[in-house]
């Protein structure tokens, strides 16, 4: 089934959005699937899909954002598959909150889930990565982590552009273990977190306008690229952040969200 047959593939935020359409496309190049989620609520949706086509999955209900949990997932992902291939960081969180009425709480979680789960994650499965060999990372950022920003979005952007700068800094350091650490940083995609937003019709009009290619990205749109970054074709790319937008043009449009 390709290079990607009975690798094992670590996905967190993998209930729903571009998590569930990141481990469906894993699943139909032979990967088994191990998939993270906070709650079984969405999680086993995903299970139960992948498992129905014919593939391999488990789910494994952690929060990311804590170290000891991290660490209780990897040990059973390993004790359930013995190995860890691929890691994708795609759990997230995304508070909506002018700057200065934004709550602590939210501000805290944020880059907990977004930036500091991703160093956990990347912790643990880079040293088991270490002891096998090798391996690849993937973490799914945001063109707002980027130069474009995000209205009322401040943890996030922040979170964001933080997880860009431990892409690169993770590329550099694990790379005389063989590991590879990508981003890739999607536009504006049909998801759950968007739908409320893609209700407002003169916003709509202005993303599409911006859009060369004339359309919202799909949660497939990110997932192909993650599992192109996976690949042996990519090999020699390492520390970048692709961005996943279409060609936009609409850091003004993003602006006055």
């Amino acid at each position: 089934m390709g290079e990607f047959s009975s690798k094992v593939v670590v996905i967190t935020g993998a209930g729903r959005g571009i998590g569930r359409a990141i481990a469906a496309s894993f699943a139909n190049e032979g990967a088994i699937i191990a998939a993270n989620d906070i709650t079984p609520i969405n999680l086993d949706e995903t299970i139960a899909r992948i498992t129905a086509s014919g593939g391999r999955a488990k789910g494994y209900v952690a929060d990311i954002a804590k170290k000891m949990p991290v660490q209780t997932m990897v040990e059973e992902i390993l004790d359930d598959w013995e190995r860890i291939d691929i890691l994708v960081n795609n759990a997230g969180v995304e508070p909506h909150a002018p700057l200065l009425e934004l709550d602590e709480w939210d501000w805290r979680r944020t880059l907990d889930v977004n930036l500091t789960g991703a160093f956990f994650t990347i912790q643990s499965v880079g040293r088991v990565m270490r002891t096998q060999g090798g391996g690849v990372i993937v973490n799914v950022g945001s063109i707002a982590g980027r130069a474009h920003g995000l209205k009322d979005r401040a943890a996030y952007v922040a979170s964001k552009m933080g997880l860009i700068g431990l892409t690169r800094e993770a590329a550099r350091e694990l790379a005389e273990h063989n590991i590879r650490v990508n981003a890739v940083c999607p536009g504006v995609i049909e998801t759950e977190m968007t739908a409320e937003l893609r209700q407002n019709e003169a916003m709509m009009a202005k993303w599409l306008a911006d859009i060369p290619q004339g359309r919202l990205g799909k949660p497939e749109d990110v997932a192909r690229v993650v599992v192109l970054l996976s690949s042996e074709s990519t090999a020699y790319l390492n520390g970048q952040a692709i961005n996943v937008d279409g060609g936009k043009v609409m850091s003004l449009s993003l602006i006055h969200i």
